[in-house]
């Protein structure tokens, strides 16, 4: 995932909503309940946890039994203490008050409690890149201490490995063609991560590169859990006791049991929690309604890479600010231009003004007469159903044609839809490359090179090819 690419647009919850959600994720409630326990008689170790004496009564406290009850406690604890619900008053003594944050919890706004929360959630994702107690315990010296060169671990990559799953989990959740709210199987998940894009049968190596993969997801997605993070259905326990059916997890997985293998969800706070985290890392990650308050020009830019759903729901949003006359000449001043990007603003404008009323009609005879935006008018006059819309000159339907194709170049590239279009058109006109190379357009050459590309028949795609030559002859390029 490059830095520099945006991200597919994601559909946030109301952070009233979302707030709601971290409020009663197990992990930061039982943080919550033990910074209103802690007091004057609560001791805590060097490290700023509890100290094992005082471990049951805190698992008493919220309620937990057997054998996995203090480490629960003790995991709360720390993140009572990491994100400010507990502070320390004294380090040598051992004494903590409640923290200033918690407060935030029931007196603060949605936004102070998501915050607390991002706080608990780094915790958890830096515990989940551990290696288990029972790595650590193999991988002891005499003396006691862990001996980092004894463990097959290194801390960076594995921290890697995780934040790369789950940026892959967000990419699925946010992209159009992806699982949507929908969960995904622990195998396809590890196999992102590992299998080549380009590579056909995977071969046994890396078939058990992605078992182990999918070992480790399993034990950090149900550390994940309880934060809020993702909702986990763990893999099947009878195939992780079974060694040689665990050795074959990859292999062999059909669609009756493949979510016996582990499924995997982001949840709409961990979806929140996610960009936040990608935000922080520098990532260009967007969020419907994020451009609802900009200007036409941002907004034509900003949706020009949305797939069409998110656009015309981020156009949508924004209309609903504006009254509908000013909007659409707000959009036409901006969608004029003679840059790269400027035939896909235009495209996004067209379809902003679908959107928009009859009553935004001024505002489009008024740009009749522009090279640039008087084709998208006319469009615009005649299937809004008004009369008296004056017919397009020759040169006209041309240039708009070529904007047209170089806008559909822009959004999506050499698709099949282009492709059925670059062929209607060469059919429907018998002369067009012999009139489209003088089209005074700045992508007139790119387009009919495209054309070129992408028609199937042989003579056409040659004649596409020639006309761009020329074209780029007439424009001294």
């Amino acid at each position: 995932m490059s830095d520099s690419a945006p991200l597919p647009p994601v559909r946030l919850h109301p952070e009233a909503e979302l707030a709601r959600d971290a409020l009663s994720t197990p992990l930061l409630s039982r943080a919550a309940r033990l910074a209103r326990w802690a007091g004057p008689g609560t001791r805590i170790d060097a490290g700023g946890g509890l100290v094992d004496e005082q471990l049951p009564a805190a698992a008493g406290e919220l309620g937990l039994s057997g054998d996995d009850a203090a480490a629960y406690a003790a995991e709360a604890w720390r993140v009572a203490v990491d994100t400010g619900l507990v502070e320390i008053v004294d380090e040598e003594e051992g004494t903590v008050e409640a923290g200033a944050e918690l407060a935030l919890l029931t007196g603060g706004a949605p936004h102070d409690v998501l915050a607390v929360w991002l706080g608990a959630l780094e915790t958890v994702l830096a515990d989940a890149s551990v290696p288990d107690l029972d790595d650590l315990v193999d991988a002891m010296d005499e003396g006691g201490e862990v001996d980092l060169s004894r463990l097959d671990w290194d801390p960076e990559a594995e921290a890697e490995f995780l934040d790369g799953v789950l940026g892959n989990l967000y990419l699925l959740t946010a992209s159009a063609d992806g699982p949507g709210d929908g969960p995904v199987p622990l195998p396809a998940l590890a196999a992102s991560m590992i299998v080549p894009s380009d590579m056909g049968e995977p071969t046994n190596d890396v078939l058990e590169q992605v078992s182990d993969a999918m070992m480790r997801l399993d034990d950090q997605f149900r550390l994940l859990d309880p934060v809020g993070l993702v909702e986990y259905q763990p893999v099947d326990e009878a195939l992780m006791a079974d060694a040689e059916a665990a050795e074959e997890l990859p292999g062999g997985i059909d669609d009756t049991d493949v979510s016996r293998y582990g499924m995997v969800r982001l949840t709409p706070l961990g979806l929140y929690g996610m960009r936040a985290r990608l935000l922080e890392a520098g990532f260009e990650a967007p969020a419907v309604g994020d451009l609802a308050d900009k200007g036409a020009d941002v907004l034509l830019d900003g949706t020009a890479t949305f797939p069409q759903a998110a656009a015309q729901t981020e156009t949508e949003q924004w209309l609903a600010r504006r009254e509908s006359l000013a909007a659409a000449r707000e959009l036409l001043a901006a969608a004029r231009g003679g840059d790269a990007g400027a035939p896909l603003r235009r495209l996004r404008c067209q379809q902003a003004l679908s959107l928009v009323g009859p009553e935004a009609e001024p505002a489009l005879r008024e740009v009749l007469d522009d090279p640039e935006l008087g084709g998208l008018a006319r469009v615009w006059l005649t299937e809004t159903g008004f009369p008296d819309v004056p017919a397009p000159s020759q040169d006209l339907v041309f240039w708009l044609t070529v904007d047209t194709v170089a806008a559909q170049l822009a959004a999506e590239g050499n698709s099949e839809e282009l492709q059925a279009l670059v062929e209607g058109l060469a059919a429907q006109h018998s002369g067009f490359f012999a009139a489209a190379w003088r089209v005074d357009h700045p992508a007139t050459a790119d387009v009919l090179e495209a054309m070129g590309r992408l028609h199937p028949d042989k003579k056409v795609a040659k004649e596409a090819r020639k006309a761009a030559f020329k074209a780029r002859s007439q424009h001294g390029g």
